[in-house]
C-alpha cells in the first residue's frame, strides 16, 4: 500500500517513533506503571499550556466528545455560541442536540468574531456560558483570541470554553493568563497523534460551576474525571496506546523547544501564505490567517480545485479540498506537527509545477 502524505488539517503526518510508540504491549488502565505514563503526560501539557493552575484530563473520544462536555458541565442556563464556519456552528448544534438553551451568533464565513459584538451580547444578561472556536478549520481562520478574552473577563460569571482543536501545540494558548474555563484539543492535529484522544484544560471556576450544573451526563463528567484524576487515572477505560504515544511526543516537542517549535509553525505559515497570494488568494479576512491551515481561495481559471487536488495525488500528496460550502472554491493545506518549513516547500514547488502545465 502505497503512502500518501497527509497536508490535510487532521490527521496528520505521524512521525516513525509516534507511530512506534503506539505498537507497545498493553498494560492494565488500573496500576502504577499505567499512572506513572498518565502523570507524566499530564506534566508535560502543563509545560505546554504555561500554568501549574487547573485540571488536566485525557478524553477517550474525539474532539467532538470534548466540545460536548464543555456544554454539558458549564452551561446552567444559556450558551452564545461564536459561529464563524462548520466546526463553530457544529458546536452551537451541540448544543441545541442536547437539550440547551442556545443563541448563535454568527458571522460570514472567513470573517472573525468580533469583540465588540460579544460584549454586546454578554451586557445582556442572558448567557452564562460562551462557547468559541479559536482556529476554524473549515476557514483557515484564527479568532481574535487575546481581545476576546479581555472581553469576557468583563463578565467573570460565562462560563469561557474556547476550541483549540488545531491550533493548540502549534501555538501558545495560556489558558489563565486568557481567562479561559474550559481548553480542548485533538492530538491528531497540531500534536502529531492519530485520531482518538482529546486533551482538556478546564479552570478550578469551572469545576466548581458544573458541581451546581444538572444533567452532566456521565461519560464527560467532570467530576469523574477530578475523583480518578487523583490516583493519575481515567474514568472509563483510556485508550492506553495513544496516551503513551503522547507521551513520547511530548517528549520530542520538550526537546525541540517550545519557541522553537512556535517560531517553526509561523515560519510554514508565513511560507505558505505569502506562497498562495502570489498564486491564489488567501480566502481568510487579512489579520486572522490561521497558522496551522491555510484556506486558500482558486481565483484561476487554468486550475479547478479538483484538478489540483487529483494531480497531487498521483504524487502521493493529499491537500484538502474546500470545506462544506467552499469546496469548489477553496483548497486548504495544513502545516502543522512535526512538518518542516523544507518539506512544506517541496509541495508549493509541486503545485507550482503543476501550474505551468
Amino acid at each position: 500500500m502505497t503512502h500518501k502524505r497527509l497536508w490535510i488539517p487532521g490527521p496528520v503526518e505521524v512521525h516513525p517513533d509516534v507511530l512506534q510508540a503506539c505498537a507497545v504491549p498493553m498494560i492494565t488502565h488500573r496500576g502504577k506503571e499505567y499512572q506513572k505514563i498518565h502523570s507524566g503526560v499530564k506534566g508535560k501539557l502543563r509545560q505546554l499550556f504555561g500554568t501549574e493552575k487547573g485540571h488536566v484530563y485525557l478524553f477517550t473520544s474525539s474532539s467532538t466528545g470534548a466540545m460536548e462536555g464543555a456544554l454539558r458541565n458549564l452551561c446552567g442556563r444559556r450558551a452564545l455560541s461564536c459561529t464563524c464556519g462548520n466546526f463553530s456552528e457544529r458546536w452551537h448544534d451541540i448544543a441545541l442536540e442536547n437539550g440547551k438553551e442556545a443563541d448563535r451568533y454568527g458571522v460570514e464565513w472567513g470573517q472573525p468574531n468580533r469583540p465588540e459584538e460579544i460584549d454586546r451580547l454578554l451586557s445582556t444578561g442572558k448567557y452564562d456560558c460562551l462557547t468559541l472556536v479559536s482556529n476554524e478549520t473549515s476557514t483557515g481562520l484564527f479568532n481574535p483570541l487575546r481581545e476576546i478574552s479581555d472581553v469576557m473577563k468583563k463578565y467573570p460569571d460565562v462560563s469561557f470554553a474556547v476550541d483549540a482543536v488545531s491550533s493548540l501545540a502549534g501555538v501558545p494558548i495560556n489558558p489563565v493568563e486568557l481567562g479561559i474555563d474550559y481548553l480542548l484539543a485533538g492530538t491528531q492535529k497540531a500534536f502529531g497523534l492519530p485520531p482518538g484522544l482529546a486533551v482538556v484544560w478546564a479552570s478550578d471556576r469551572a469545576l466548581e460551576k458544573s458541581a451546581k450544573v444538572p444533567g452532566r451526563g456521565h461519560y464527560f463528567d467532570l467530576h469523574q474525571f477530578r475523583k480518578m484524576d487523583e490516583k493519575n487515572e481515567t474514568p472509563e477505560t483510556p485508550v492506553i496506546s495513544l496516551i503513551h504515544a503522547l507521551d513520547v511526543q511530548m517528549t520530542r516537542m520538550l526537546a525541540e523547544g517550545l519557541d522553537n517549535r512556535w517560531k517553526r509553525h509561523r515560519e510554514m505559515a508565513t511560507t505558505c501564505q505569502e506562497w498562495a497570494n502570489s498564486r491564489f488568494k488567501m480566502f481568510p479576512a487579512a489579520g486572522c490567517w490561521s497558522t496551522t491551515v491555510s484556506c486558500i481561495e482558486n481565483t484561476r481559471k487554468d486550475v479547478t480545485v479538483k484538478q489540483l487536488y487529483e494531480k497531487l495525488l498521483e504524487r502521493n500528496a493529499v491537500i484538502s479540498e474546500g470545506y462544506g460550502k467552499l469546496k469548489e472554491r477553496t483548497f486548504r493545506i495544513a502545516h502543522m506537527a512535526d512538518t518542516t518549513v523544507a518539506e512544506l516547500r517541496e509541495l508549493l514547488g509541486w503545485i507550482d509545477e503543476i501550474l505551468k502545465k
